[in-house]
């Protein structure tokens, strides 16, 4: 049985993109609590992004059973599954030249109903969101032309006019100067003290130790250790993670991998 406070659950996940043989990810079992920051953290190809994607159900497994929120996720529709889950990628191409607060607005999409246009609250939330992640000034510029750090915010400020309840990020520090770095952790953060459960991939112990209530470790499709941060991130379990020796230190009660 799920746990009561558990938001997400996952039991028994198989997935391979090309047969059973090459699994991705192998008898993958666990639960992530509501309203928290949970880092998946792990080395190229363990399976983080995959998890995600089985999550918001992009992808589907093999075998085992995912709920969200106490249902079966294949209970929702996908205008529900998409109030409930917000996704920022860790790329993301764009087809149209929208200005950066016609992109930001495309995150309103769930809220509004068949051929709606956005309303006055629409754009209030909008501009409410760039602000968060520094852009604000530049809400009239391509959104093409903005560069990739921008562009990743850009997407965030889009990710959180959904306003769904859980917000999924696939490394979402990755290529960001150290300012929108501490940005985007803080928003994360913030979040989850105002009630949304956070969880973001990362290969950076560090960024997870930052704001992570709890971290998932994982290594070639298989969960090596879940639970608390300080827990978790241990010198152990992160030479076993990473497979490279490793020291750390507690830094104002948060372990520092030096």
């Amino acid at each position: 049985m799920t746990s009561r406070s558990a938001i997400i659950a996952l039991h028994d996940i198989q997935f391979s993109y090309d047969g059973p043989a090459n699994a991705v990810l192998h008898n993958l079992s666990l639960e992530i609590r509501a309203n928290t920051v949970t880092a998946i953290l792990g080395p190229n190809g363990s399976g983080k992004t995959t998890l995600l994607h089985l999550i918001m159900r992009m992808l589907q497994p093999q075998a085992g059973t995912i709920m969200l929120d106490n249902r079966a996720q294949g209970a929702y529709s996908r205008r529900a599954l998409s109030r409930l889950l917000g996704l920022v990628p860790q790329e993301e191409s764009t087809p149209f030249d929208f200005s950066v607060l016609e992109y930001v607005l495309l995150g309103r999409a769930p809220h509004l109903g068949m051929l709606e246009t956005p309303g006055e609250k629409d754009y209030h939330a909008a501009l409410e969101a760039l602000e968060t992640v520094g852009l604000l000034s530049l809400r009239e510029r391509s959104v093409t032309s903005l560069s990739g750090g921008e562009s990743q915010m850009a997407t965030l400020a889009r990710a959180l006019v959904q306003e769904s309840r859980i917000l999924l990020l696939d490394e979402p520090t990755a290529h960001l100067d150290l300012g929108n770095r501490n940005r985007i952790l803080n928003v994360m953060r913030t979040l989850a003290d105002n009630g949304v459960t956070v969880i973001f991939t990362t290969h950076d112990p560090n960024a997870a130790s930052a704001v992570a209530d709890d971290v998932i470790l994982m290594r070639e499709g298989t969960l090596l250790a879940y639970g608390s941060t300080p827990a978790v991130l241990n010198a152990e379990n992160l030479t076993a993670t990473y497979d490279v020796p490793v020291e750390v230190i507690a830094v104002h009660g948060r372990p520092l991998v030096v």
